[in-house]
């Protein structure tokens, strides 16, 4: 792995292909530190101020005032890159491994570590709530079919919205860190065709939400605006992977995210007492006690249940069957359950913790004893199945972490302490683009707009143009042809998305304060450079 990487891996967008040179004629581009271009490439990533900004930005619960310890979307993508660079240090020891990494072409640890570190630069103010809410405004509000979404948002950031200072847009990454932060390879709607939304049986992901039939992909990494930058970095993947398939870079990141996401929440929330050791004791006791008696239920009688205990937990290997036979199987099923009662339940939340020697070392105990399980539980398939990538848990481990993110999902996502603080946020975050939206449209205030609102809106404006002239298509809301847009609907989307590319890059902090001033209800002279 020390030699020079292929050609085709390393090449940048910018017109000279060259880490740190300029095209004749253009800027001079900030020289980078690194030679390799791959280490370049996460260089460029943690300079980011989009990278920066993840240390406001919610995990889950604001920790904002509050003076949790909580993780934020800063200490999740370090945690991400750690792994993902032991998972692939691990894979690359094992020279059959190594073989297969190679054949689907390369594995660079360089490369895996910026992946993991640039995965989350989309993530927008208060976590998945604030992604939710942009999407229902960009497309409801503004006529936008792509939405929006997390992912698509960061590939949309390093490859036109952020800035290195040499007059050109995006970080100029090479083709292999861009396909590595590719998770979902497919816009909303319609590329690659035939679109994976409609097989079948859809890559993960890629199905449309059950209560938004016709929307597309839930889950996608491209926008049409930035489809041909998408195209360019696949294409020295052409014929080692399927037009849907991750590269083994995105999926070791996916994978990392994964188990850092599995763990470290739960960390979280037992050290904020959140947790319950009652609760979930019960939840996986009754289900190991009952198991046979719950099977024997019919989904219906399951789903009336749902708040008894034992239920929760049938009704989830009941989906794991349906969505991953491929790997779903009952005795390691009651294993993880078992597993997860031993080293979480007992080990863990038995204690609560109260900030003293002995509880931080049982946290530390349990993160890193199952952070080395999980990483060693990873190996590579040069087959593998649709729903899954190249790069997977191995059935037990694979079932652990379904397990502890139900844990998760029961018993600290479904509070409704939770709920009512993420609807005022909802209504926070729709708020804030309404009036933004208002202040760009007022001509009147035209020379008074926030400067990168206003670089924002022109880039997206040069974007749907070209959509336009090239391919309509991308601009229909259902992925078919119904014409070009007019000039008014052109102009509509290309504010929504300008305001969204300007809501998505604040923390949680900004947006708050930002909408106090707007609301009139503060005197404070808003003064946020980033913002501003």
């Amino acid at each position: 792995m020390d030699s020079e990487p292929p050609i085709e891996r390393t090449a940048r967008r910018g017109a000279s292909g060259s880490a740190g040179a300029a095209a004749p004629g253009e800027a001079a581009q900030p020289a980078d530190l690194a030679s390799s271009p791959f280490r370049a490439d996460r260089d460029r990533i943690s300079s980011s101020a989009f990278f920066a900004r993840l240390g406001g930005v919610t995990q889950v619960v604001s920790p904002s005032g509050s003076g949790l310890l909580l993780h934020n979307r800063l200490t999740h993508s370090l945690k991400v890159a750690q792994v993902a660079r032991a998972i692939a240090e691990s894979l690359l020891e094992d020279a059959d491994s190594r073989a297969v990494l190679e054949r689907l072409g390369g594995c660079d640890l360089d490369v895996v570590e910026g992946a993991g570190l640039a995965h989350d630069l989309g993530h927008p103010p208060f976590g998945h709530l604030g992604e939710r809410v942009l999407d229902r405004v960009a497309r409801q509000r503004f006529g936008i079919a792509d939405g929006f979404e997390g992912n698509a948002q960061t590939f949309r950031i390093v490859s036109s919205v952020d800035v290195r200072g040499g007059g050109g847009d995006g970080l100029d990454l090479t083709a292999a860190t861009r396909a590595a932060l590719l998770k979902y390879p497919w816009t909303r709607l319609s590329r690659p065709e035939p679109h994976p939304s409609g097989w079948s049986v859809p890559p993960r992901g890629a199905s449309e939400p059950e209560d938004a039939p016709g929307t597309g992909a839930s889950k996608f990494s491209c926008y049409g605006t930035e489809l041909d930058d998408m195209l360019d970095c696949r294409a020295p993947f052409a014929g080692r992977l399927r037009q849907w398939q991750q590269t083994v870079e995105a999926s070791i990141m996916d994978t990392a995210d994964d188990i850092a996401y599995a763990i470290h929440d739960l960390e979280d929330f037992h050290r904020v007492g959140i947790l319950q050791h009652a609760t979930v004791s019960t939840e996986l006791t009754e289900w190991l006690g009952r198991s046979a008696e719950l099977a024997a239920l019919d989904d219906g009688a399951v789903e009336r249940g749902i708040e008894r205990p034992g239920y929760s937990l049938e009704s989830l290997r009941r989906r794991l069957h349906a969505k991953d036979s491929w790997i779903a199987d009952d005795e390691a099923f009651v294993n993880a359950v078992k597993k997860v009662q031993a080293d979480l339940v007992t080990k863990l939340l038995e204690q609560p913790f109260d900030r003293s020697k002995q509880a931080e070392q049982a946290v530390a105990a349990f993160s890193g004893t199952w952070t080395r399980r999980l990483v060693r539980g990873v190996r590579v398939e040069e087959e593998p199945t649709v729903r899954s990538g190249h790069v997977l848990l191995e059935t037990e481990q694979w079932h652990e972490v379904q397990i502890l993110k139900f844990v998760h999902r029961r018993f600290v996502l479904q509070r409704p302490d939770l709920a009512l603080h993420q609807r005022g946020q909802d209504r926070l975050v729709s708020k804030l683009v309404q009036a933004l939206d208002e202040w760009l449209i007022d001509r009147s205030e035209s020379a008074r707009l926030p400067h990168r609102l206003r670089d924002l809106f022109e880039h997206a404006v040069a974007q749907f143009e070209r959509m336009r002239r090239r391919d309509p298509e991308l601009l229909a809301p259902s992925g078919g042809s119904h014409g070009p847009p007019d000039r008014e609907a052109l102009e509509r989307m290309a504010r929504g998305r300008a305001v969204i590319d300007f809501v998505a890059s604040l923390t949680d902090e900004q947006a708050a304060a930002l909408l106090e001033s707007l609301s009139g209800r503060t005197t404070q002279l808003w003064s946020d450079t980033f913002v501003l």
